[in-house]
């Protein structure tokens, strides 16, 4: 039977390109691939990168329970295929999951026994400029994240460790040790994390 781990993190926060470093050096581990109403961007690719449907299609989904956690976040919606979950653990892979901490409560109500991972930035001013630097969002999009990012990350209490993407090489480090069943000086619980929290949901 394989693990289930979920990752969140607030937008620019570094979490696509920590997963995607990990699936390279890990080959038993997958990544779910989840359903959203948004439209692809550049590169995007159907069932790689996500099932697009329309808004009609995915709340048919959510009618026939096919979801094991579902969200609103901005203006679109997002699933995690209930079956393509169970039908991975089954096979002996381990599974991540890269969902907001709506979605992470969900799953943790519905899989008491995954593993729940939150990615923090350094700081604000290094989680601003990475959102600029991806130059797929408009000014008042990226202004509307920063405004949410605060309200998400004060949600990482309800999370089992914390991993820091200051450096992104001991950040995957970091991920690779909770991964391997380890990781417990990483616990979203450590005292010395406090000061950074405080400045980033201020």
């Amino acid at each position: 039977m394989g693990k289930l781990f979920v990752i969140s993190a607030p937008s620019g926060a570094g979490k696509t390109s920590l997963v995607r470093a990990l699936l390279e050096a890990r080959p038993n581990l997958v990544v779910s691939v989840s359903h959203t109403t948004r439209k692809p961007r550049a590169r995007e690719l159907e069932g790689r990168d996500y099932f697009f449907v329309t808004p009609e299609q995915f709340q048919q989904l959510v009618a026939d329970d096919a979801f094991l956690e579902h969200a609103r976040v901005f203006d679109n919606f997002y699933g995690t295929g209930r079956a393509q979950i169970q039908d991975k653990l089954a096979a002996g892979k381990d599974i991540l999951l890269e969902i907001d901490w709506q979605g992470a409560r969900q799953v943790r109500r519905a899989m008491p026994a995954c593993k729940t991972i939150f990615i923090l930035p350094p700081s604000r001013a290094a989680l601003e400029q990475r959102l600029r630097e991806r130059r797929t969002d408009s000014a008042e999009t990226i202004a509307r994240r920063l405004s949410d990012a605060a309200a998400d990350m004060s949600h990482y209490a309800e999370f089992d460790f914390l991993v820091v993407n200051d450096h992104f090489e001991q950040a995957k480090l970091d991920l690779g040790t909770i991964l391997d069943g380890g990781g417990h000086e990483l616990s979203a619980g450590r005292p010395q994390i406090s000061e950074l929290i405080q400045t980033l949901v201020r």
